[in-house]
């Protein structure tokens, strides 16, 4: 085995779109192309991009993971199954790189990252959820994945009709879960910031049916403590599917006194990018594993190969993996949590064009999805991504 050639690429993804902290009017994207040969005369090329909320990394790319990458010997890329292995060229990647602060770095390693499982997938002749079946669970594989459609996004204008139109749209679409942003009403009195909220909240309520376990609500991390208890106090009885990252990813103390006063499904963990940071989160972030979500993003915390350590971490805590829910809407969490037997995957049906949403010929119904059963991650399944990715 053997890196043939790197190449890399910056997309915009920029919106009008916002959540209760930022806006997505600059976002970019990254996107590589991981050319690697097997040895026998077959080549296979991967692709990989990091999810919305994080910035291009063209910068680490190319001054640091590329070029070590490159450079990656290639007895370290065979794995016992005689297929590419993607965690010998993860070390190669991470040398010399010291441990802690994992910030952007998790980002540009996890676009790597996934360009080398979609071509292990490849060379492979599997899907990648078949390969990671084989390799981690016995072949055992499941069947479908449960998804739910996230949007609800603060738009110039946009009320709560306008809100409802939307959530509609998603449940014709095959969704029964959805999920939308609240917080977000800066410089508002909490008193006035709530009500407002709790309005839009019942107007998708009442779309839903009153039922609370179709809707996930969503604070990316604006909340302190007096906020989130307040918000929590006025969503207890709803009844809600989850209440999500209503805090600083960081401040673990103040999980756990949420989590001692909430007694619903508290959500957080996307902005979280190690096995470390994760583990300080269970070990002080008073989550609950009977009932709480956890959101780790493989294409942003380091990859697949660090993300198997977290789900290991997991499991000698008392986690089960169906607890892990990722965020980011890509294929890559979705061949994840088929593969490995996650609790599901987050869905973009509307947002972060093309990168959002799935192979165009996977209907949702009632929120389940089936994967396609072509070669890698199924990017040359979904037209409008191919169309950016083949450019590579």
């Amino acid at each position: 085995m053997r890196i043939v050639s790197v190449r890399d690429g910056v997309v915009p993804i920029a919106s009008a779109i916002a959540n209760a902290y930022i806006d997505f009017s600059k976002m970019t994207a990254s996107v590589v192309a991981v050319t690697v040969a097997d040895g026998g005369g077959r080549q296979a090329t991967g692709y990989g991009f990091n999810s919305n909320g994080r910035y291009a990394q063209p910068g680490l790319l190319k001054e640091r993971f590329i070029p070590r990458l490159l450079e990656t010997s290639p007895a370290t890329l065979e794995h016992a199954d005689g297929g590419l292995e993607p965690a010998g060229a993860w070390a190669a990647m991470m040398k010399n790189e010291k441990p802690g602060g994992h910030g952007e770095r998790s980002v540009a390693v996890g676009v790597l990252d996934m360009a080398l499982w979609d071509a292990a997938a490849k060379l492979a002749r599997k899907p990648l959820w078949k390969l990671l079946a084989d390799r981690y669970r016995g072949g055992a594989a499941d069947e479908t994945a449960w998804i739910y459609a996230a949007g609800g996004y603060y738009y110039p204008g946009k009320d709560n009709a306008a809100l409802v139109e939307e959530m509609q749209r998603y449940l014709d679409l095959g969704y029964s879960v959805v999920k939308m942003k609240i917080g977000g009403a800066p410089g508002t009195p909490l008193r006035e910031a709530l009500k407002e909220d709790v309005s839009r909240i019942e107007a998708v309520l009442k779309l839903l049916g009153g039922d609370g376990s179709r809707l996930c609500v969503d604070v990316n991390g604006r909340f302190g403590l007096h906020a989130a208890l307040a918000y929590g106090a006025a969503l207890e009885p709803y009844r809600l599917r989850w209440y999500e990252e209503p805090l600083d990813p960081l401040d673990y103390a103040t999980h756990a006194a949420l989590a001692e006063h909430y007694p619903g499904p508290l959500a957080t963990g996307e902005n979280l990018f190690s096995m470390q940071d994760a583990r300080n989160l269970i070990r002080h972030g008073g989550l609950r594993p009977d009932r709480d979500i956890l959101q780790f993003d493989p294409a942003l915390s380091y990859g697949l190969v660090e993300y198997l350590r977290t789900l290991s971490m997991l499991e000698q805590h008392g986690w089960p993996a169906r607890r892990c829910v990722p965020h980011g809407g890509h294929q890559f969490a979705l061949n994840i949590a088929v593969g490995l037997g996650l609790g599901g995957n987050e869905s973009y049906p509307e947002v972060f064009a093309p990168f959002g949403g799935f192979a165009d010929a996977t209907p949702v119904q009632d929120s389940r999805i089936r994967l396609p059963d072509a070669p890698g991650i199924g990017f040359e399944a979904k037209a409008s991504l191919w169309a950016v990715l083949k450019d590579l």
